[in-house]
């Protein structure tokens, strides 16, 4: 580990003179140039999600990496806040660089062309503290070119037709929650708030596609300025208006102009489908687009409707839509699809106004087809039958990702890939698979990783087959001979998504004596701490779960981490390290002393970025027997505690060592128990003295079994034992009966109760991972 880390550093410092010497000068034209990478990155606004870099050159492939101007202070690593997905060998033109930390205030950042140095197409930069991906240089330079970005937002929205009451947005960025408000042309004339016909939700920071606006007035044929703004009073309503400006005004570019874009609307009559040719796994399709001007549905026909087959070639039909435009409309379809051909995707009316499809259940007397020039208005596709998958760009732990929807014609699995399958690594590209999945449509799909992706890239989901039916994955153990890809058209059915990871954790179940807990590895794009919880953080202790704390963490990858506990744990018990950032700076973990305020967890999603291990600590025991007086075939043992349950054995003494066993409770659960009374085997007389022995239940069977089974517990190399002398005295005969009833009673509490605190097993495990979501939520 010692020798790794030093030569993480010496990396390091070789990759940082790069940065030290100063960035390659810009041309004239505002680009940085070498004989191997160019770089244009002009000035512009951005939502503070993603960049454009207008041009660049790679000679050998590789990626455009964004920096934070920190990395002209020498902070090499934690300066980066994005990358491209791998660039080929070339020239590439506006490139879409998605942040994986968002930057909220205007800035000046700079892009920096980085090499693939290991030839994995997965940028490994941070992670490897430098050691891979290491920048394109010139002259002993890093080759760069800055731009002065304003953080604000950015709205798209291409030409469309409109019901006159609704509209769809193609795009909309926001680096603060707002709105985007629909102006007509009059505001080009002044009219600012006369000019408002409709306003989106309220929407949350971030990326938005396909936003869907419905507006207070309505609008024919004529050019629509959408508008973003802010919510500046945070009460989640636009009041833009009715407050004269006052509130909510609209985001402003780096002129100091309102953020804008402008698309023609046109007032249409007649409906309208896209039905693109795809791959489906047969039992589900996407239509591309349909318009319904006064709603209705979209409803998917075989090629046996050309043929007069009106009702028997309905396969599916849509849920109801809503007067206008709608995108990527899923249809589930009523039976799979059992071959390749072609489907006929036809908008139909609601004419009985029950958002309910009748027109097969009514033999055409409700909801007939929108018609254009005597016939049904139609748009056809050729269907590949095999599988579908959609990836969407999301967050992620580095150790699940969700897989939107898949769709498979036979049972299979959805494996997930890194980048490097596209350079033809087929088998070690592959990070982890679903669990099996029947034929059907799947939402939601969780993929826990096999390997953590630790940092941002381009996963690419791949349904495969179950070519064995063994309904195990063995595709990579059986080096492609079994549980091949689902294939179209020649190449495997594939999707592909940005998965941003700012942060990974990785810790396996391991015996501890529970003073330290070890991480397998950590990852931390702008540094901080790995924080131990213990298993009541699932249940909200958020700060009084913490055990431990890392020392402060580089940003980067760092593996073996041992965090030395501030209070030892006991019993086998489930612990929750948490990825912490140094919110402040002063590389000092002040989440508990500050309530949260500082240093609080690296997140995806919402939730925060944690993994959960088992930690199997040494069985411990204590027993209390002290000297009494008793009857001559009856103890009490005042306190026994048993880390993993057992029994509590009264041996006799052979010179202050136990001899043979005289008597021995029953099982005894995990926990504290008080005066357990014992029934001896043989009676004693005088005074004796008796050894109280703490055994352990080693096969699980809850039947005393020495010493063949269920040896005693040991610390420090010897047995848990506790010697007390007993005398036996005289009782008459009601005082005995009294105290005997009194003993029986009292071991058939113990008997029946079974200890006073209840023991840990691997149901903590359980809900330790279900109270994490849990714990998510509430964050």
């Amino acid at each position: 580990m010692r020798q790794r880390i030093q030569a993480l550093a010496l990396a390091l410092v070789v990759v940082a003179s790069a940065f030290a010497v100063g960035p390659t000068t810009a041309a004239a034209d505002g680009a940085a140039t070498s004989n191997h990478a160019s770089v244009t990155f002009d000035a512009q606004t951005s939502g503070g999600y993603t960049v454009t870099v207008d041009s660049v050159t790679l000679e050998d492939g590789g990626f455009v990496t964004i920096h934070d101007a920190s990395v002209t202070e020498g902070d090499v690593l934690a300066s980066v806040v994005g990358s491209s997905d791998y660039l080929e060998a070339g020239t590439h033109e506006n490139v879409t660089v998605r942040l994986d930390q968002p930057v909220s205030e205007d800035a000046t950042l700079v892009a920096m062309p980085h090499k693939d140095t290991d030839g994995d197409r997965v940028y490994e930069f941070v992670s490897t503290s430098g050691g891979a991906d290491g920048p394109y240089t010139a002259d002993g330079s890093a080759v760069v070119d800055t731009a002065d970005v304003t953080v604000s937002a950015s709205v798209s929205m291409s030409d469309q037709p409109t019901d006159g009451n609704t509209i769809v947005l193609d795009r909309v960025e926001l680096s603060e929650s707002g709105f985007v408000a629909v102006h007509d042309s009059t505001v080009l004339d002044g009219a600012v708030f006369d000019s408002v016909v409709g306003h989106s939700e309220y929407l949350e920071a971030g990326v938005h596609e396909n936003v869907r606006v419905t507006l207070d007035e309505e609008v024919g044929n004529e050019t629509l300025i959408p508008m973003s703004h802010m919510d500046t009073n945070d009460d989640q309503s636009y009041s833009f208006v009715e407050s004269d400006g006052a509130n909510d005004g609209p985001f402003t570019n780096m002129a100091g102009d309102a953020v804008v874009t402008t698309a023609s609307v046109t007032a249409a009559q007649e409906a309208s489908a896209t039905f693109d040719a795809q791959t489906s796994g047969g039992n589900a399709v996407v239509v591309d687009s349909v318009f319904v001007p006064e709603g209705g549905f979209v409803t998917m026909h075989d090629a046996t409707v050309t043929e007069g087959a009106v009702f028997d070639s309905v396969r599916g039909t849509s849920d109801y839509l809503e007067p206008g435009l709608h995108r990527n409309v899923v249809v589930r379809l009523d039976s799979p699809l059992n071959e390749t051909g072609a489907l006929v995707a036809m908008p139909h009316m609601d004419t009985d106004g029950d958002q309910t499809y009748d027109f097969v259940s009514s033999e055409g007397g409700d909801d007939g087809p929108y018609t254009a020039d005597g016939g049904a208005v139609v748009d056809s596709g050729e269907v590949t039958v095999s599988a579908s998958v959609a990836y969407d760009t999301q967050e992620s732990d580095g150790n699940t990702v969700t897989i939107d929807r898949v769709d498979l014609s036979e049972p299979g699995f959805v494996a997930i890939h890194d980048p490097s399958v596209g350079a033809g690594e087929v088998f070690d590209s592959v990070l982890g698979h679903s669990a099996y999945l029947e034929a059907g449509v799947h939402t939601d799909v969780t993929v826990t990783l096999d390997e953590a992706a630790n940092e941002s890239q381009t996963l690419v989901a791949m349904p495969h087959m179950d070519t064995d039916g063994d309904g195990n994955y063995t595709f990579v153990e059986s080096e492609g001979g079994a549980d091949g890809p689902f294939t179209a058209n020649g190449g495997a059915v594939v999707d592909a998504g940005n998965t941003i990871v700012t942060a990974n954790v990785v810790a396996s179940n391991q015996d501890s004596d529970g003073t330290t807990v070890t991480v397998d590895s950590v990852t931390l794009a702008d540094g901080g701490f790995v924080t131990i919880h213990d298993a009541s953080v699932t249940e909200g202790e958020v700060f009084e779960s913490v055990r431990g704390t890392s020392d402060y963490l580089a940003p980067g990858t760092h593996e073996n981490v041992t965090i030395e506990l501030d209070s030892a744990l006991s019993g086998d018990a489930t612990v929750v390290p948490m990825a912490h950032m140094d919110t402040d700076g002063d590389q000092t973990y002040d989440f508990v002393s500050s309530d949260g305020a500082d240093d609080g967890p690296y997140t995806a999603a919402g939730s925060p970025v944690v993994t959960t291990a088992m930690l199997d600590l040494p069985a411990t025991a204590s027993v209390t027997f002290d000297d009494q007086s008793s009857m001559s075939d009856r103890v009490t043992v005042q306190e026994a505690t048993l880390s993993e349950g057992g029994f509590v054995v009264i041996h006799a003494s052979d010179d202050g060592a136990p001899g043979e066993v005289l008597g021995h409770t029953a099982y005894l659960e995990a926990g504290t128990h008080e005066d357990l009374d014992i029934q001896l085997m043989s009676e004693i007389s005088g005074e004796t003295e008796l050894i109280a022995m703490a055994h352990v239940d080693s096969d699980g069977d809850r039947t005393y079994e020495f010493p063949d089974a269920d040896g005693p517990y040991t610390m420090d190399g010897s047995a848990v034992v506790d010697a007390g002398t007993v005398s036996v005295g005289s009782m008459d005969t009601t005082e005995m009966t009294e105290t005997t009833e009194m003993m029986d009673e009292t071991t058939a509490d113990d008997d029946e109760s079974g200890g006073d605190t209840p023991g840990f097993g691997v149901a903590v495990a359980l809900v330790a991972v279900l109270g994490a979501a849990l714990l998510a939520l509430r964050e």
